[in-house]
């Protein structure tokens, strides 16, 4: 089964460190995040990726395509005949990944049109190049067979940004809660979708996934939310990209399943 990730955004929030790389190329812990989506899928036995790349795409080509030199000791034999011996095995053996690059301008439903020929099959799986999760992603395939629908979206309960503060009319603090979990429910990505989906994205490249194509799924019924209790992160800002190489530093990754 394919996994497109959606790896050519800008990440303007996190200028610091994509100035020069794009944002799935951010390190944690030595590793671009894109490594550590993509561990995460390769642990449930999801190894097939098509890369919607933009901006900087070259970086994420050329990294995979040094892959086995980078990650290997080898034996390189120089002259007209060259050759290269690997030695030794890492641990992506299997991995298949389709680079294409869907523009530098294409919003996220324009970068999935773009890729329709690269994605085989009646189901497949999409996230964004930028959060991790401890996600059972078979659990979450084995609810969208069962419902039988379109689209399915992973949903999570965000913590409120602020203290919440409960107060009498006349301003004596009843109850105070730091950043509490709030009554919503958010996207986080993750999501299962049938071929169909194709037939409700508009032919150009500013197609929104998020916007009209997922409206209407739901205007249609046919977009369920599978909900997710557990720990997803999403690196979007300076701050964020230190929290989750803390976290790996101090061995306490929780989507560190593999």
């Amino acid at each position: 089964m394919k996994v497109v990730l959606l790896c050519g955004g800008l990440g303007t929030r996190l200028r610091e460190e994509t100035e020069f790389r794009p944002k799935p190329m951010v390190e944690i812990g030595g590793r671009p995040i894109l490594w550590h989506i993509m561990k995460v899928y390769a642990h449930s036995g999801f190894r097939e990726f098509v890369l919607c790349l933009g901006y900087r795409g070259n970086m994420i080509k050329d990294y995979f395509l040094n892959y086995e030199a980078m990650n290997n000791d080898f034996t390189i034999s120089l002259g007209q005949e060259s050759s290269v011996s690997y030695h030794g095995i890492h641990s992506e053996q299997g991995f298949e990944v389709t680079l294409a690059d869907t523009g530098l301008d294409t919003m996220t439903g324009g970068r999935l049109r773009r890729v329709r020929e690269y994605v085989d099959g009646e189901t497949f799986m999409l996230s964004y190049g930028d959060g991790v999760a401890d996600i059972d992603l078979k659990r979450l395939l084995a609810f969208h067979k069962q419902h039988g629908k379109i689209a399915t979206v992973t949903t999570v309960t965000p913590t409120s940004r602020f203290g919440i503060v409960e107060m009498s009319g006349s301003g004596h603090v009843m109850k105070f809660l730091e950043k509490p979990k709030t009554a919503t429910f958010a996207s986080a990505g993750f999501f299962v979708f049938q071929r169909e989906i194709f037939d409700y994205l508009d032919g150009d490249d500013k197609c929104i996934l998020e916007q009209e194509p997922l409206q209407r799924l739901a205007a249609d019924g046919q977009l369920m939310a599978y909900g997710h209790e557990g720990f997803f992160y999403a690196m979007d800002t300076y701050r964020e990209y230190e929290h989750l190489n803390d976290l790996w530093a101090k061995n306490q990754a929780p989507w560190k399943v593999w």
